[in-house]
């Protein structure tokens, strides 16, 4: 597990403390037995009626999909992407399987398959970076995601690289972020600015 200064006000367990997102990788290719664990923790998540609504769309690097997935990026993103060892478009079902509802939940229960994976990645010791800079209607096309289905994040996968491996100006980027203020995001009883 990486290890961060990072202070909780109340104490947590140090996996979601420590957990963040480097860009710096090796450019290694990550194996089924390094990758598959991630993807099964993502499996585990709770959802709405148990719809299990997330599906993950990866490419490992050296692989004909990579190029695929790697062309979904916005420049600034693969400018370090390029050596991450997996790319992955999460996707939402919006619709349970039979149809009949609508699954409200769909894009907050994806995210709780993505804070699986990337602690799982963590407690791994591997770079899991979520994204959002990517081109959302070309992921639809080019992956062939189904109408039902909305593109949330992709995300980039790796064995952990010094910063100094980065373009010069994303050096500086390469730390672990704070968070606001408990008081900032907690509210008791009704929504407050």
């Amino acid at each position: 597990m990486l290890k961060t200064q990072r202070k909780p006000t109340v104490p947590i367990e140090p996996i979601i403390l420590h957990r963040w997102s480097p860009r710096a990788m090796t450019g290694e290719a990550l194996s089924d037995e390094e990758l598959m664990p991630l993807f099964e923790a993502g499996r585990w998540a709770p959802s709405f009626a148990n719809s299990q609504s997330w599906r993950f769309i990866y490419a490992k690097r050296d692989t004909p999909s990579w190029s695929t997935l790697f062309g979904l990026l916005v420049d600034g993103n693969k400018r370090w992407c390029a050596n991450a060892g997996v790319l992955v478009v999460m996707v939402s079902k919006k619709i349970t399987d039979d149809g009949k509802r609508n699954i409200t939940t769909h894009s907050f229960d994806a995210g709780a398959a993505w804070e699986n994976l990337a602690l799982e990645g963590a407690k791994r010791g591997l770079v899991v970076h979520g994204m959002a800079g990517f081109d959302y209607d070309l992921a639809k096309r080019e992956l062939g995601v189904p109408a039902e289905y909305q593109i949330e994040a992709m995300c980039a996968i790796g064995k952990l690289a010094k910063k100094e491996t980065l373009p010069e100006d994303l050096q500086a980027r390469e730390v672990p972020s704070d968070r606001k203020p408990l008081s900032e995001i907690i509210m008791e009883g009704t929504f407050r600015q």
